[in-house]
């Protein structure tokens, strides 16, 4: 039987954290309950933690723990963080839900500081799964247009999106579940090939030397997308 919670990538993100050290400030984007939360206070328990949710519930559950939480639309509103003040931040199954992911995409880089790390966590287009699917002409589950997901990525193309502005590199990329196999294939499957396997989770630093000028909010108008991106309300 396939396990879903593996699709969270959490025994993923758990040796994310392990790679990373003097992480005093993290922010948590579409946090939820906070598990991945739970994660970084088990690794880093004297951190800042802050969140960002949609739901009221959720972000005075998260504020009840102690948790910095703010409710806001993330494609139309600013972080309330300052520039730079965040060292971690975590985008865990978030992105696929997105339309304006260069607005969001651009809150991230501003909040986060040079050296930092951002974890992100997506569903893969590639999985073996969606490709079996798609080869018999079904839709792939990753992007179907009756769930809440909006666009499809694979480790290729979130590749291809980070590389706007030069800021980031990748530390490392893991997978997280394998359909249709159960938790004891599944796992060592994801493993050794993360190509395939239901989710891609990646490890990015924000390069030291980083200068971020807006690329992501700046990229639309460049490359001519003929799509009405929300891009600030100044832009």
């Amino acid at each position: 039987m396939i396990d879903r919670t593996l699709n969270y990538g959490r025994a993923q993100l758990a040796g994310f954290l392990l790679r990373l050290d003097n992480v005093r400030h993290v922010l948590d984007v579409g946090a939820g309950s906070g598990t991945d939360l739970e994660a970084v206070w088990a690794r880093f328990p004297h951190a800042s933690l802050h969140a960002v949710e949609c739901q009221h519930q959720a972000a005075r559950m998260l504020a009840g723990r102690g948790v910095d939480a703010a409710v806001l639309d993330l494609e139309r509103e600013r972080l309330p963080w300052a520039d730079n003040t965040m060292d971690l931040v975590i985008v865990n199954q978030v992105l696929e839900h997105v339309k304006d992911h260069f607005w969001l995409m651009h809150e991230i880089t501003r909040v986060l500081a040079p050296g930092g790390h951002l974890v992100i966590g997506v569903p893969n287009l590639a999985s073996l799964h969606n490709r079996l699917l798609l080869l018999f002409g079904r839709q792939p589950t990753s992007i179907a247009n009756t769930s809440a997901h909006l666009r499809g990525w694979t480790a290729g193309d979130l590749g291809r999106f980070l590389a706007i502005g030069g800021c980031y590199r990748r530390v490392a990329r893991r997978g997280a579940n394998f359909y249709p196999f159960p938790p004891i294939l599944a796992r060592p499957l994801a493993a050794c090939f993360p190509g395939l396997a239901w989710g891609c989770m990646t490890l990015w630093q924000k390069r030291a030397d980083a200068q971020y000028a807006d690329a992501f909010l700046r990229y639309p108008a460049v490359r001519q997308l003929e799509t009405n991106f929300f891009i600030g309300h100044d832009s």
